[in-house]
């Protein structure tokens, strides 16, 4: 037994206990890793395993955090245990994978097997020996050698070709440079893509129908300016396309030879109402070459402008009556008005420009007076009770009505019984409608409660000295002091024997 026990101990020493225990030998791929159990086991905490798989699987951990490949779509991508799918310890031929490839769900893959896809077989696209999640996606990946067009197009087989057949391909020609309408819809790929060479086929009409053109390149390339793509015979021309100057009203029924006098269409006419009709400006030019601000293309008059619109200043009240001349002494490209009323009636200003803000707030459009549009509960001080009866000249001494005082003790220092003693907040204790409705909560402003006895007391009472001169104390013997029979002996908290309400039958509370 002595020697058999010396025999045995170097081989314990050779593995740890762990390992020794472990239920079977790991598969062939993770022998690297079974030396240590703790490569992949935490003894203490085993929900930490899969955390350890994903540190040595870095590409499964990056589709798990970034919700991509077939790991990233599982429903519990996340949540879910490794050990859950994939377990080991069944030797070193075991299969981990254990992928079931009948059962397999292909839409949980960057690639879902659609049309002629689902019939394939997995070593169609997977490859032995290379990872399954290294399968390319992009079609011309696989079907390089079946692409008719070599190269030509994009790399997106899927903008023109299904999944179930390459036959019956739709192509959006509307996203390149050369949108088909008319006669192009219903023509065939290889009538304008020669030999199926797809790239430096012409745009222009006249890249393809230059034989064609019965003017022989007289009106120049473009034949789109006067002929249509669905027939050669109904000719048009788009005058504000082409030009940039539509023809609206009685321009549209002019002869081309009233504007264009020379017969060279080539040669550059005015475009703007004064180019051409200058002659007959009644205005002198005064309100500059722009016509079309008050006339319109059909006649002269009736004369219509927007005068909001236009200069963001409406015509309204009295303004609405005014002649244009009446404002506009001069052309108006060189004279700027302003908006705000004092730009033209600061000579008309009583206030001598003394106010802030604008003069529609007391007064109206329609007259300067009366001023009747000032409501002065909008300004900083509401008129409330007795002053809005009161003349506006008792609180603005002058037109400056902005200097007015504010505060009750401004006007009525005269009329403070108080002298100041009780500060300057009047309306703490007086309201608007009258001094004599005064109120004042005496618990809630001082703190001091006036029930019992100190109800029906006058304020001289308690507050002797000049109002404000000291600050009156809320301790029972700072006013009872001579009531005291027992000459400060219980000290000076008379409440706890004594109540508001009467002196005697003094109870220790």
């Amino acid at each position: 037994m002595a020697g058999m026990t010396l025999l045995l101990f170097p081989r314990a020493h050779a593995a740890s206990v762990e390992t020794l225990l472990m239920p079977g030998p790991v598969t062939q791929a993770h022998v690297k890793q079974e030396p240590e159990c703790s490569n992949c086991h935490d003894r203490t905490n085993v929900r930490t395993q899969t955390a350890l798989c994903l540190d040595c699987h870095k590409e499964i951990a990056a589709d798990v955090r970034d919700h991509h490949g077939f790991h990233g779509h599982m429903p519990n991508a996340g949540a879910g245990e490794c050990r859950a799918c994939h377990t080991d310890h069944k030797g070193r031929g075991a299969d981990i994978v254990q992928l079931a490839q009948a059962q397999f769900d292909h839409s949980l893959t960057e690639f879902a097997l659609e049309g002629a896809h689902r019939a394939l077989t997995c070593a169609s696209c997977h490859k032995a020996g290379e990872p399954w999640r290294r399968a390319p996606v992009a079609c011309s990946t696989c079907h390089k050698a079946d692409d008719v067009h070599h190269g030509q197009f994009t790399q997106q087989c899927g903008e023109c070709h299904g999944s179930t057949s390459w036959a019956g391909g739709k192509f959006d020609h509307d996203k390149t440079d050369f949108r088909l309408t008319g006669v192009h819809q219903h023509t065939a790929c290889n009538a304008c893509h020669l030999a199926g060479h797809y790239k430096e086929t012409p745009k222009t009409c006249n890249g393809c129908h230059e034989t064609d053109d019965v003017h022989r390149g007289s009106r120049g390339p473009d034949c789109a300016k006067c002929h249509t793509t669905t027939e050669w015979k109904t000719a048009k021309y788009d005058h504000l396309k082409e030009t940039g100057y539509a023809l609206l009203g009685a321009h549209d029924r002019l002869d081309c030879l009233g504007c264009h006098r020379s017969g060279n269409y080539k040669e550059k006419i005015p475009k703007d109402c004064n180019g051409c009709h200058q002659a007959i400006d009644a205005h002198a030019a005064r309100f500059g070459p722009k016509c079309e601000d008050c006339h319109d293309n059909e006649h002269w008059s009736p004369v219509t402008y927007d005068h909001l619109a236009r200069t963001k200043f409406a015509l309204l009240g009295a303004h609405s009556k005014l002649d244009c001349h009446v404002c506009h002494t001069a052309p108006a490209a060189t004279q700027k008005l302003g908006t705000d009323c004092v730009s033209c009636h600061r000579s008309e200003d009583p206030h001598g420009g003394k106010l802030k803000g604008d003069c529609e707030t007391c007064h109206g459009q329609e007259a300067w007076r009366p001023a009747s549009g000032f409501d002065h509960d909008l300004s900083d001080f509401p008129l409330l009770g007795l002053h809005r009866v009161v003349a506006c000249a008792q609180c603005h001494m002058t037109l400056r009505y902005d200097s007015a005082p504010s505060t009750c003790i401004d006007c009525h220092s005269r009329e403070d019984v108080h002298h100041g003693g009780l500060g300057k907040k009047c309306e703490s204790c007086h309201s608007p409608n009258g001094w004599a409705q005064w109120r004042f909560d005496h618990a809630k402003e001082t703190g001091f409660g006036l029930i019992g006895g100190h109800a029906s007391l006058k304020c001289a009472d308690c507050h002797r000295e000049a109002p404000g001169s000291t600050k009156t104390s809320p301790l029972c013997i700072s006013c009872h002091r001579q009531d005291d029979r027992h000459l400060g002996a219980y000290g000076e908290q008379c409440e706890r024997c004594h109540t508001v309400y009467t002196w005697k039958g003094a109870r220790i509370q």
